[in-house]
């Protein structure tokens, strides 16, 4: 209230609130020598950092990118030559087993042709000999029949 009363009583008495006079100049132009030294030394340096910084981690990013970019195509390419190569390992396991089957069917023939090849020898063989000995026996049978008999019967048979 005391206040109010003051400022009642100024403009009472004539006087302005505000005085303008020289120091208003002088004070605007401190204000102008002043913003001018902030704005060089202080402002300005600080801006242009910002904007270093921001045109750095912006470039950072985009090397980021691209370099995300040239992995996953790198990794595409890696998965396909992958993918190649476990087909043609597919392939190959294919061949070589179907190798071994016919070189399994190969000896196993040759093992069975030659093996009913010393079977049928053997079976030949065995009929000459067998043969060769009833050529050798059937006449010494008669005989040995007769002898068997006349043993047997106590008397000649004829």
């Amino acid at each position: 209230m005391d206040q109010m009363h003051s400022v009642s009583v100024a403009i009472a008495s004539g006087h302005p609130l505000i005085d303008i006079d020289l120091t208003a100049v002088v004070q605007f132009a401190l204000f102008l020598l002043i913003y001018w030294i902030a704005n060089k030394l202080l402002f300005q340096p600080y801006l242009a950092l910002r904007e270093r910084r921001k045109a750095g981690i912006e470039g950072a990013r985009a090397e980021a990118d691209r370099m995300t970019a040239t992995a996953d195509a790198k990794l595409a390419e890696y998965q396909k030559s992958l993918a190649v190569a476990r087909e043609r390992a597919g392939e190959e396991g294919r061949k070589v087993r179907l190798e071994a089957a016919a070189h399994e069917k190969d000896v196993t023939d040759k093992a069975r042709t030659s093996t009913q090849k010393a079977i049928d020898e053997a079976q030949a063989k065995m009929r000459s000999e067998t043969e060769a000995a009833r050529g050798q026996l059937l006449p010494q049978a008669d005989a040995l029949a007769r002898s068997i008999a006349s043993k047997l019967l106590g008397r000649e048979v004829a």
